[in-house]
């Protein structure tokens, strides 16, 4: 068991706006926002601990698929020649790097995107280099309607399913096995192609857990061994809940190679409304953050877990409506508002700074400082840049986009934009071109889709 003490107090950006709009959602978001100058000023927050932790014990029909080309302020293509936009930042070393080009998840040698189909049961692997389809697996053997995914600096995906449960897909076929008792390895490979659930050999193993509402998912950073150029000791972090029912809250540390549940921690302090737990992200420190979400009035709150000692802290948030989350290289959890605003925090001081006039939902921090996020309201379509350190808006990028959502950074240095309608867009910050993969399935994913984040604030020599 554990306790929490709590105060509220946190700092504002002053900031100068236009347009807006307000309204309700379900999994999706209705708010206000608008688009300025911002000048920061700051008020001071005291965080709250506490402790808590126990040992534990341990057919669908699929869409079409494929790339296409769409019109920004310009296209580009696949085979355009263009170089290469390497997302390494100034000064920022990567040891993975010199074993076999680390261009995906750390050491790995590819590169993906991995999108929830949720009104399919299911997940698209698309090559972020190639925008092709190469696999679309489902992830829980009934209804699980999926929404987060989270990439190990392997490039494995675990894939949380909003009825409860986790599933693991490895992201080579090499790693997976043959275990179904038909000849060879049976596997998706794409383009429509989605095999039963008992078929499938590339579903590394299904956790079911007992939870009504379980969005949050992220790997831990592991431990790199340069003699064999891997990580091991990798994680899965996940946190669930009875929906809208506090003092349910539960997070969960699952093995990533056995799917065996290492630990439980109980959080009954935590008040949460009917969504309860909402995303999800590891800082540089390797420690895990969640936000939960504040709809029907409950109380929002800020978690960081400690990944030693499972100990806890919980900070209550300023009144934005918490939607997109990441942690950005400077350890700053930011929670991205469909209203209310944008809102950062610093845990060293234990302060928030929030800029009221910037909304969003999908948010990523890209190699250069730069927080990408997907506009809300859709009063426009596309994603914006935010500096990280002035929260002011540096960019805007439109996109032919329906109900923008999910942002992730690949390895390449590109930034992805999923929607909710059937379109994901790989967008090239500089020139505003953009190529558009269609043929997903309702998508609603706004994760760390391609182990960008993690990469982006993982030491692998710590």
């Amino acid at each position: 068991m554990g306790f929490a003490r709590s105060t509220l107090a946190f700092g504002f950006l002053s900031v100068s706006a236009c347009g807006g709009g307000s309204g309700g959602r379900g999994d999706a978001a209705d708010g206000e926002t608008g688009v300025g100058s911002a000048t920061l000023t700051t008020a001071g927050s005291t965080g709250a601990d506490a402790t808590s932790g126990a040992d534990a014990s341990a057919s669908a029909s699929a869409g079409s698929s494929g790339a296409t080309v769409a019109d920004g302020t310009g296209p580009m293509t696949a085979d355009s020649g263009e170089a290469p936009k390497f997302d390494v930042g100034e000064g920022q070393t990567d040891v993975a790097s010199n074993c076999d080009g680390g261009k995906g998840g750390g050491g790995t040698d590819f590169s993906y995107i991995w999108v929830a189909d949720s009104g399919q049961n299911a997940v698209s692997k698309i090559n972020t280099e190639t925008m092709i389809e190469e696999g679309r697996y489902l992830v829980h053997p009934g209804a699980g309607n999926p929404s987060r995914t989270s990439v190990s600096l392997s490039g494995d995906v675990a894939i949380a399913n909003r009825a409860g449960g986790i599933t693991k897909v490895y992201a080579k076929t090499e790693d997976c096995i043959d275990d179904n008792g038909m000849p060879g390895l049976q596997t998706s490979t794409g383009g429509g192609d989605v095999l039963p659930w008992d078929v499938e050999e590339c579903v590394a193993w299904h956790v079911p857990m007992p939870y009504t509402t379980q969005r949050p998912v992220a790997w831990s950073p592991g431990q790199f061994d340069m003699a064999s150029c891997s990580y091991f000791d990798e994680k899965v972090w996940t946190t669930g809940a009875q929906s809208g029912v506090s003092g349910t809250v539960v997070t969960t540390v699952v093995n990533g190679d056995t799917g065996v549940i290492e630990q439980e921690i109980a959080m009954p302090e935590i008040q949460i409304g009917y969504f309860g737990p909402y995303g999800a992200a590891f800082d540089p420190n390797g420690d895990y953050w969640f936000v939960d979400s504040g709809n029907d009035g409950a109380t929002q709150e800020l978690v960081r877990v400690d990944h030693e000692t499972f100990t806890y802290d919980i900070w209550t948030t300023p009144p934005v409506s918490p939607y997109g989350f990441t942690v950005d290289t400077l350890g700053r959890p930011w929670i991205a508002g469909y209203s209310g605003g944008t809102a950062r925090f610093d845990p060293v001081t234990e302060m928030f700074d929030t800029n009221p006039a910037i909304t969003g939902l999908g948010i990523q921090e890209d190699a250069d400082g730069i927080m990408w996020m997907a506009h809300y309201p859709w009063d426009w379509e596309g994603v914006y840049g935010i500096d990280r350190d002035t929260m002011q808006i540096v960019d805007m990028i439109p996109l032919p986009s329906s109900a923008a959502k999910g942002v992730s950074i690949d390895f390449f240095g590109y930034v992805w934009v999923v929607d909710q309608g059937t379109s994901a867009f790989r967008v090239d910050k500089d020139s505003h071109n953009f190529d558009t993969f269609t043929g997903l399935t309702s998508p609603y994913t706004y994760s760390d889709m391609t182990g960008w984040g993690l990469k982006n604030v993982t030491n692998p020599e710590g």
